[in-house]
């Protein structure tokens, strides 16, 4: 009998670290993806009675996802624009559809920079420790 406690005993610890493993464990079961869960909107009766019914299966119309619900709540919904910028807008008009292969076409006009903008550009980072001015005569 005094032998057979800590054999109990060893058993007993095994069986339940077992129970700690990763996938694949004597248990192994499918877990619901506690991330993926989305509340669901409360239900609420339409002002307008005459309203047709959804078709099955298809999306509720005044829910959205899950990651629209948060770009709502980070962002908030769309900002009424100041005159000033609606003026932009509408001055800047809007781009052509081909802009993208117009811009790497070989017969589209450029500005050269220069020398000044291109070493700006290609210059080492540093911490501007050793950074000098010259000043043209």
């Amino acid at each position: 009998m005094r032998k057979l406690a800590p054999v109990i005993l060893l058993a007993g610890t095994s069986v339940m670290l077992a129970a700690c493993g990763g996938s694949g464990g004597v248990f192994n079961r499918d877990r619901p993806d506690e991330f993926a869960v989305q509340r669901q909107a409360p239900l609420v009766v339409p002002p307008d009675f005459t309203l047709t019914p959804p078709a099955p299966g298809a999306p509720r119309p005044t829910e959205g996802t899950a990651s629209d619900q948060a770009l709502e709540a980070l962002f908030g919904g769309p900002a009424q624009r100041s005159r000033i910028e609606a003026s932009v807008i509408d001055r800047a008009g809007s781009a052509a559809p081909s802009i993208r292969s117009t811009v790497g076409d070989t017969g589209t006009n450029t500005v050269a920079k220069g020398r000044v903008t291109r070493d700006i550009i290609a210059a080492p980072e540093g911490d501007g420790q050793s950074a000098t001015t010259v000043i043209p005569s």
